[in-house]
């Protein structure tokens, strides 16, 4: 309680915090933006059904079945109004409504352990849509704060990896528009896809009445947590910014410093920090789509066959998508992978008291992290002069954080199987008896 408390608390602080700065700039704070949606049509309707879906882990299949209804039931009204007025179509507001309600109920109508369980599922699926606005309001900062951008020396780096996301940008261009239309799919509802292996991962959490000791949606909320962060340390907005027109073309032409991506490589040159407008995300260092699907991956190991093979595919996809549509050089997958990997790892260490072996996995990926963003701003023209020197050093960096990774969760496999043998045992007893 003590722990929920806190994370609360700091939740909200943050929220507020971001609020303000938002309003400092003369626009509404992810607080604002989340309260419109109670009446206008949500932004992401798919991600309001998703965070309804996590919340109702805690409910009964009955109740599970009366939130539903009433959701869509709330979507209908919605929807006919919306039609009859002629505006804005999108479904969610029956899911936030029920978020809401569960939460009403749970103060007034619960008490004791089934209060704590309603209002900590209240709670996940808050967090997520909290998550979505927050970050949305983290990238107007980074727009804000940071008039230059760090790319040429991402771009000139990106030379000791064969320049990724000029090669996968023309094989993406080549597949055509059903190519491109899958995989703009695949990104954008990267979160649903978490929603669908958390919800696995707690699908007994309404009969054991109490959520597993780790589950995918902690490791989410810390790399949206932490992420941002690195954003302001070291501003990037992407080859289709930078050396593009923009993401669909909007124009980034009148900021680029010129038209390359994806056809020609950017030359090797001294590189330099550049302006650019103060609209565009500075998202790209590290690339938390990669470290999100990344953490969908290594949670979906311990699934069914076709939950580890969508956990596959969804790695591929991000990966393909993020590099084919100009969103990220290849450095920033790099340090995505080692940032989920540690973030992670920290995660699971924490739920094993600190132990020796997590402590040093820990130490390691972070001690990785922070040495690549120093050498990706001082050594880029070294990198990009001697590739087949820097090219296989930052694949082994990136390899020998997964290498410790998979180790160590070895070991606590391992450790953790025989705390489980005297439960079964205990069960089968009667049996024997």
């Amino acid at each position: 309680m003590i722990l929920w408390a806190a994370v609360s608390a700091a939740a909200i602080g943050f929220v507020l915090a971001l609020e303000i700065a938002a309003r400092g700039y003369g626009l509404p704070g992810p607080i604002t933006n989340q309260a419109r949606e109670v009446i206008f049509a949500p932004k992401s309707g798919p991600l309001l059904y998703a965070s309804m879906a996590l919340m109702m882990v805690v409910l009964t299949w009955r109740q599970r079945f009366i939130a539903a209804g009433v959701a869509i039931g709330i979507d209908v009204v919605f929807f006919l109004v919306r039609w009859v007025f002629d505006a804005r179509m999108m479904f969610g507001n029956g899911a936030l409504w029920v978020l809401l309600g569960c939460a009403v109920i749970a103060v007034t109508r619960r008490t004791g352990r089934e209060r704590v369980l309603l209002l900590k599922g209240v709670g996940l699926g808050l967090l997520l849509v909290a998550g979505r606005k927050t970050g949305d309001a983290w990238l107007l900062i980074t727009s804000k704060t940071r008039p230059t951008v760090l790319d040429p020396y991402l771009a000139t780096a990106d030379h000791a990896l064969g320049n990724p996301s000029w090669l996968v940008g023309r094989m993406v261009r080549a597949t055509g528009p059903i190519g491109t239309q899958l995989l703009d799919w695949v990104y954008i509802q990267l979160a649903v896809a978490a929603v669908v292996v958390a919800l696995y991962q707690l699908r007994h959490v309404g009969l054991e009445r109490r959520f597993p000791r780790h589950h995918l949606v902690r490791t989410f909320l810390v790399i949206g947590l932490l992420g941002p962060g690195v954003y302001m340390i070291f501003p990037v907005v992407g080859p289709v910014f930078a050396y593009g027109t923009g993401a669909f073309g909007t124009g980034g032409e009148h900021w680029a410093l010129a038209n390359l991506w994806p056809d020609t490589p950017p030359p090797i040159s001294t590189p330099h920090p550049m302006s650019y407008d103060e609209i565009t995300p500075r998202n790209c260092m590290p690339s938390l789509h990669t470290a999100w699907a990344t953490a969908i991956f290594i949670h979906s190991r311990g699934g069914p066959r076709v939950l580890r093979y969508a956990g596959t595919f969804w790695l591929i996809a991000t990966l393909a998508a993020t590099l084919g549509f100009g969103y990220h050089y290849g450095v920033d997958l790099i340090a995505g992978v080692v940032f989920t990997l540690t973030i992670e790892a920290a995660l699971r260490t924490h739920d094993h008291g600190w132990d020796r072996p997590g402590i040093r996995l820990v130490a390691y990926g972070a001690a990785v992290f922070v040495a690549l963003l120093p050498a990706y701003r001082y050594l880029s023209v070294e990198m990009a002069r001697h590739p087949w020197v820097y090219g296989p050093l930052l694949l082994l960096a990136m390899a020998s954080v997964i290498y410790g990774y998979v180790r160590t969760d070895r070991r606590w496999a391992a450790k953790d199987t025989p705390e489980r043998q005297p439960e079964r045992c205990a069960e089968r007893q009667p049996e024997l008896v």
